[in-house]
């Protein structure tokens, strides 16, 4: 590690301790050149997942944008702010468990579907419509037929 002040890369350890449950270690360090202490922050950096798109484009997963399309489905709905952290924690938690390196788009959704129909199910209707691209009223009324 280099010194922040001096840029000496000789340093001791003075303290160690775990920050919350598997999130990494916080060291307390003092260069040994000049004496200036300083703290670090060691964890371990998860490989990120890629998401492969209908059209073959690759993206990085991002649960900013999954719980975007969440909150959207449940505008106005009596759906609070928690639920929609908690199907967002349940949905990328499920898909970093069950895939290395690629997921398909299409699963993602089938998830997120999936996990609506429980919540509130106009909601699961407003997102199946942009997922499954509705073209008109007649996908609707069979999907909510679906439903009963």
């Amino acid at each position: 590690m280099r010194c922040p002040k001096c840029a000496c890369l000789d340093d001791k350890v003075v303290d160690s301790r775990a920050v919350k449950e598997g999130a990494g270690v916080r060291r307390r360090r003092e260069c040994l050149s000049c004496g200036y202490r300083y703290t670090t922050i060691e964890g371990i950096i998860p490989e990120e997942l890629k998401v492969v798109k209908r059209t073959g484009d690759r993206e990085e997963f991002d649960r900013d944008k999954l719980r975007r399309g969440i909150a959207n489905a449940c505008y106005k709905r009596p759906v609070t702010p928690d639920d929609v952290d908690k199907a967002v924690e349940e949905v990328a938690t499920s898909l970093l468990r069950d895939f290395d390196k690629e997921v398909a788009s299409s699963e993602i959704g089938r998830r997120v579907m999936e996990r609506l129909r429980g919540t509130d199910q106009v909601a699961y209707v407003r997102f199946a419509s942009v997922y499954r691209k509705f073209q008109d009223v007649d996908e609707f009324i069979e999907e909510i037929r679906q439903l009963k």
